[in-house]
């Protein structure tokens, strides 16, 4: 019998971690992590956005997104803001440094990508496994309150 789980749970998961740990390697010398990346490259997107609204598009609980703003903060690449019409939440900015990082980074990992991570992969190979990707986040997506 096919062990299915092994088969695309596993690989995915283990395909995320060496992903994760290539990234890392690469940001090393900019002093930033893959999380903390996520979070820049989101900020850059859409400035000014409430923590919540930030969890949201990173896909991060607010517990681990506290750690990582105030780790970014404390590098000066965002700040925080008094937002007007909720005084019980900040909005979150990217400061000039942080864009500039942002970008800098936003192409240096595209490079990466391309010539390194999906390199020889044909492009229709690559629009079947985003497309398959998306399709499996579905289903767990739509499944994850049935038991």
């Amino acid at each position: 019998m096919e062990d299915k789980e092994h088969l695309y749970g596993q690989m995915v998961s283990r395909t995320s971690r060496a992903l994760i740990r290539y990234l890392t390697a690469h940001f090393k010398e900019d002093d930033i992590t893959p999380e903390q990346w996520t979070v820049l490259k989101r900020l850059g997107e859409e400035d000014g956005i409430t923590q919540k609204e930030l969890a949201l598009v990173t896909d991060k609980d607010q517990a681990t997104l506290t750690k990582i703003l105030d780790l970014l903060e404390r590098k000066k690449l965002v700040r925080r803001g008094k937002n007007k019409e909720d005084r019980r939440s900040f909005l979150i900015f990217i400061t000039d440094e942080g864009r500039e990082l942002r970008e800098r980074l936003f192409f240096y990992v595209n490079r990466l990508f391309a010539e390194e991570v999906v390199a020889g992969i044909p492009e229709n190979d690559l629009k079947i496994f985003v497309s398959t990707l998306q399709k499996i986040q579905h289903n767990v997506e739509a499944n994850k309150d049935t038991q």
